[in-house]
């Protein structure tokens, strides 16, 4: 790379820094020199020659001009909730409707104009976003909410006519709700709910949010019954119908390996000690259960209360033993089938003699 000193070129006049002028006063004396510039050309400036000696002890290196690096892009992995603030945010931006544009598009949807009907839906988007958030609470998810809604507002769409007098806000919302409610009635329910249950319901709620508020607790099903007009009775009644039924083979809180069905007792079928004691006797069973592993066979007597104390949860067991449930349950299948083998072997022993 070339330097400015190597590029500089002085004229052949030389001349001392200072000299006297008139009036005996010093004057600066000033040389032409050629200098280069960044888009390479030669510039001839006047330099003093103080400042032209210090430039010629300093090797300043004249910049190139460097191409700007293009950063590459990182693609986003998809984020769903990312994807519904956009459509939000997309649906909020929408611009609304005055009443004679909504003349106007309802007339040209009558006539079969696909981009009116589309407008009209993507002014009113706003409106589903607002009435699916009162359905929060009810089990489906807010964006299938969302998409029930608006099937109910493309059917209002369709229908509506201005000539009766009616708001397309305040029609369109009676079909928003039906959509919803329908979609919370029909979703996964062991025993469907009839519509106008889930509306009593959805009632319900806002009662119970508004006594709230007001009396600082939950109200009591006399209370809520004043507020809505119904019995005590009705409001239980209703307050089991929103219970939702669960899985047995559902996960049971954040450990995938357990299920519901491990914590819930069949009051139907007998415990796996019943089972044994079907084919022994007591005392002979409280025997057998001595000679297992000291640790085993306490746990046993906790579990199945052998001791006369009443019957523990896997839970409950593991909690005293400070060990998982899943652990609990691992040792209580050794020891059991340790005690099957021991009855075993008095069956063949009882059957030979």
């Amino acid at each position: 790379m070339k330097t400015l000193k190597q590029h500089k070129k002085v004229t052949k006049k030389q001349a001392s820094s200072t000299e006297l002028g008139r009036g005996g006063r010093k004057i600066t004396l000033k040389r032409r020199a050629e200098v280069p510039t960044l888009s390479g050309r030669s510039k001839v400036v006047e330099i003093d020659e103080p400042t032209l000696e210090q430039l010629s002890k300093t090797e300043t290196s004249v910049p190139r001009e460097v191409a700007p690096v293009e950063q590459p892009v990182e693609r986003q992995p998809y984020d769903g909730n990312t994807a519904f603030n956009l459509y939000l945010r997309e649906v909020g931006q929408t611009k609304l409707l005055t009443p004679q544009e909504e003349v106007d598009l309802a007339k040209r949807i009558k006539k079969g104009d696909k981009k009116a009907r589309e407008q009209m839906i993507k002014a009113n988007l706003r409106l589903v976003v607002k009435i699916a958030r009162e359905y929060e609470d009810y089990g489906m998810p807010l964006l299938d909410l969302i998409n029930e809604g608006n099937m109910g507002l493309m059917k209002a769409v369709e229908r509506f006519d201005p000539a009766k007098g009616a708001k397309l806000s305040t029609y369109s919302a009676w079909w928003i709700k039906q959509s919803i409610k329908r979609a919370l009635a029909n979703q996964s329910k062991t025993i469907r709910l009839p519509v106008h249950v889930v509306d009593k319901l959805f009632h319900m709620r806002q009662a119970s949010v508004k006594l709230q508020e007001v009396l600082g607790r939950e109200p009591t099903d006399e209370e809520l019954g004043d507020e809505l007009g119904f019995s005590a009775q009705k409001v239980a009644q209703l307050r089991t119908a929103a219970i939702r039924p669960a899985s047995l083979e559902a996960p049971l809180g954040d450990d995938e390996t357990s299920r519901i069905a491990d914590v819930v007792r069949d009051e139907t079928a007998d415990t796996p000690y019943e089972q044994l004691e079907e084919k022994t006797n007591t005392s002979m069973l409280r025997e057998l259960v001595a000679t297992l592993d000291p640790r085993e066979a306490e746990i046993l007597r906790y579990r199945f209360g052998l001791d006369g104390d009443p019957e523990r949860t896997l839970e409950e067991v593991g909690q005293k033993f400070g060990v998982t449930r899943e652990r609990i349950r691992q040792i209580q299948n050794v020891a059991l089938n340790k005690l099957r083998k021991q009855i075993e072997k008095l069956e063949t022993v009882k059957a030979a003699a």
